[in-house]
């Protein structure tokens, strides 16, 4: 089955699912109150966003610039620079990294581009484990499922979803409370901290004139990460740099307040490379893998690279109506959802994944919230343009859609055939597509042109 026609068998299954549509609605609508209060406390919202883009717009039209700065002043401290063409590439010098060590055991905290690059089977396939320790992410892991979402992996399941999981696991009571099943996970992975050889994350941001790595989170998972293991590596979208340290205090609360409602998250964490020697913690050696994995292809689109500008908040996930009815599992993509939609095309190919931009109702609210002014309403509008004109589209739908224009371009193509016969066709051709769960339209005998022009003829 093709990807595209995967996605509307998922997508027809969830909307329908009562269940998780009312697991969905409950999670964002305490997310829509969260953030309604949280962005209440900018002076000058607009002007913040604005900023924000002119910023990421500066580094996109810089990157060249950006990169190696951070990338001198990251290695004056002791880190060492990994560049990865490809999440091949990426997965390689990891494993390479691993066995240099002896490494048998990673742990990890939340990063969606770890996620792009799969490097979770990959280590075991190559009999490493490696754990999730963010709650979100080792309640996915244990159920074998891809985070739901970019900020909350496990928003898809109730409470009593994971009661019932750690029970089945673990052991806990079957109606243990949430605060039950957070005290089971802190005491499951508190060890492997300990234990671990290597430690993986990844980087909300790169500091440019720093040289460091800022990561911010409310579990405190990430420091544990980052910090107990002798060696950390962080896997990074060559994207996410920002040009100085002074940025954050623009990023971070932009981040907090639209992902979560907070005025910042709980831990804030800079990292500038590995332990010094009058430092008391922190690991012995500190890489840094900066991914591409497609993101200069979407850099060369001058119309669409805006989309290397999100912050990834997941403010445009939760506003979506199409996210909304059909789940993040539904896109089969590391980022789902309009943002998704946007970059996916550009990162995995169009052919393959040009069907997500279609995914949309063009609502306009996905550009309305983002922190980052990214028009991503207009960017999957420019995704269609790009899938026609590369001829990306099935033969079916570009001869359909030719027959289409062809009619609708002349009054009398649109009358040459009869509401009788229009009616057959909607009834055995389009009924399959549009009518599953509504009514097909009845088309009037004649069109309204019609009937006005035969009016007329008989009054005169």
């Amino acid at each position: 089955m093709k990807l595209a026609e995967e996605f509307l068998v998922k997508a027809d299954e969830k909307a329908f699912d009562l269940e998780h549509r009312t697991i969905i609605n409950h999670n964002i609508g305490k997310y829509n109150t969260a953030v309604d209060r949280g962005l209440s406390r900018f002076e000058n919202l607009d002007n913040s966003k604005k900023r924000a883009h002119v910023i990421k717009w500066r580094v996109m039209e810089n990157l060249d610039k950006f990169l190696p700065e951070f990338e001198s002043n990251f290695q004056r401290r002791g880190g060492k620079v990994i560049w990865a063409n490809d999440a091949n590439e990426a997965q390689k010098e990891i494993l390479n990294i691993i066995n240099r060590a002896g490494g048998k055991s990673v742990i990890k905290s939340k990063s969606m581009t770890t996620e792009e690059i799969h490097i979770n089977e990959f280590l075991e396939k190559h009999g490493i484990e490696s754990l999730e320790s963010d709650l979100g992410e080792y309640i996915v892991q244990l159920l074998g499922q891809a985070p739901y979402h970019i900020v909350t992996p496990a928003m898809h399941l109730s409470k009593e979803d994971i009661a019932k999981l750690f029970h089945e696991k673990f052991g806990t009571p079957p109606d243990a409370s949430p605060e039950q099943l957070t005290q089971k996970a802190r005491e499951l992975l508190r060890e492997k901290y300990l234990q671990a050889d290597i430690g993986i994350s990844g980087g909300n941001f790169l500091i440019a004139d720093t040289g460091s790595i800022a990561l911010t989170e409310n579990e405190g998972n990430a420091r544990l990460c980052t910090t107990f293991p002798k060696i950390h590596i962080a896997v990074v979208g060559i994207e996410k740099v920002i040009p100085s340290m002074t940025d954050l205090d623009l990023y971070w609360p932009l981040l907090a307040s639209h992902g979560t409602g907070q005025n910042l998250t709980v831990y804030n964490t800079i990292l500038s490379g590995p332990r010094q020697v009058h430092e008391t913690d922190g690991p012995e050696e500190m890489y840094v893998i900066l991914l591409d994995n497609g993101r200069t292809s979407l850099l060369a689109q001058k119309e669409q690279r805006q989309g290397l500008y999100c912050i990834r908040c997941g403010a445009c996930l939760n506003a979506c109506p199409v996210y909304k009815n059909v789940g993040g599992h539904t896109y089969n993509t590391t980022y789902s959802g309009p943002i998704g939609a946007v970059i996916t095309p550009h990162l995995k190919g169009m052919k393959d994944f040009k069907h997500l931009s279609y995914a949309s109702s063009l609502c306009g609210k996905c550009s309305e919230v983002c922190p980052a002014k990214i028009d991503i309403h207009k960017m999957l509008l420019l995704n269609r343009r790009d899938a026609a004109a590369q001829h990306d589209n099935t033969k079916t739908e570009e001869m359909g859609w030719k027959l289409w224009n062809t009619g609708m371009k002349k009054r009398s193509r649109m009358d040459m055939f009869g509401g009788k016969l229009k009616n057959f066709f909607l009834k055995y051709f389009f009924r399959k597509v549009w009518g599953k769960y509504r009514s097909m339209p009845e088309i009037a005998p004649k069109s309204f042109s019609k009937q006005w022009q035969e009016r007329n003829k008989e009054q005169n």
